[in-house]
């Protein structure tokens, strides 16, 4: 699993069948920033996932990608290689709080 936050949503009218209903968000994964440890910063690159738990923009999220994904509720037979399985509440790196939620 990995950190991402939701930087906005795909709409795609044509698309596979089974994908019918399903909400699509971009999310910026996030990684530990070397140069303030216990800090974030983005990533460079963008993923589209499923979304399975109804995040909204700007929140984090953690998500599976490739096989992993498809474990998700209701995803086993669909083409995804990304989902939302989590949403993060708070984030602890070497005992600093480094995320809260804002309805946490």
């Amino acid at each position: 699993m990995y950190l991402g936050k939701v930087i906005g949503s795909v709409v795609a009218t044509k698309k596979d069948a089974s994908m019918k209903g399903r909400k699509l968000l971009m999310l910026r994964p996030m990684l530990v920033d070397p140069d303030k440890p216990g800090q974030f910063k983005p990533g460079n690159n963008t993923i589209v996932a499923v979304d399975t738990l109804g995040a909204g923009e700007g929140e984090l999220v953690m998500f599976a990608q490739g096989s992993s994904a498809r474990q998700a509720d209701g995803l086993k037979a669909l083409p995804v290689d990304a989902a939302i399985v989590g949403l993060v509440d708070s984030v602890d790196i070497l005992g600093k709080n480094t995320y809260q939620a804002k309805n946490s």
